[in-house]
C-alpha cells in the first residue's frame, strides 16, 4: 500500500485515528506499505524501516528506531 502524506490538511485528533488504522492494517493483514511523510516524528512512531530524503536523494536510512535514536536526525528533521 502506497499512502503519499496521509496527514496533510487534517486535525490532529483524525491524523492519530488514520495512523492507528494503518498500523492496524499493517500488522493484522500483513500488508506491506510505503509511507511518504513529512511529520517525520509520527512516520517514525509506525515504521519499521526509514528513508530520510533531501530534495530527492536519500541522506540516510535504517531502522525506525535507530533514526529515532540519532542526535543528527533529531536536530535535523524532529526539532529537538
Amino acid at each position: 500500500m502506497l499512502c503519499d502524506e496521509p496527514s496533510l490538511g487534517l486535525a490532529p485528533i483524525v491524523v492519530r485515528e488514520v495512523f492507528a488504522l494503518l498500523t492496524r492494517i499493517n500488522t493484522e493483514q500483513k500488508t506491506a506499505m510505503l509511507i511518504v511523510e513529512q511529520n517525520a516524528q509520527l512516520a517514525l512512531e509506525i515504521a519499521s524501516r526509514a528513508y530520510v530524503l533531501e530534495t530527492g536523494t536519500v541522506v540516510t536510512e535504517g531502522t525506525a528506531a535507530s533514526l529515532r535514536d540519532s542526535d543528527a536526525v533529531r536536530r535535523a528533521y524532529l526539532g529537538y
